[in-house]
């Protein structure tokens, strides 16, 4: 194998999410930044959480007749 071409590998990447999580992983990259993760995610809390930009969410539910419930 030829040496030197191999990325440097980090055992202790840091992870930070956007709700304020931080948890270690091994990685290429020694910091990374992610939207949403397991712990806000709502497919894995059971809550949904509306973002509306702009109005997107009620132009939708205007043009499809659909009422706040």
């Amino acid at each position: 194998m030829k040496s030197e071409i191999h990325p440097k590998f980090y055992d202790e990447a840091k992870v930070a999410c956007a709700c304020g999580k931080v948890w270690e992983i091994g990685s290429t990259v020694k910091e990374t930044k992610v939207g949403i993760c397991a712990a806000c995610h709502p497919f894995f809390t059971g809550k949904q959480k509306y973002i509306d930009t702009a109005g997107r969410v009620e132009r939708f539910r205007q043009r499809y007749g659909m009422k706040d419930k």
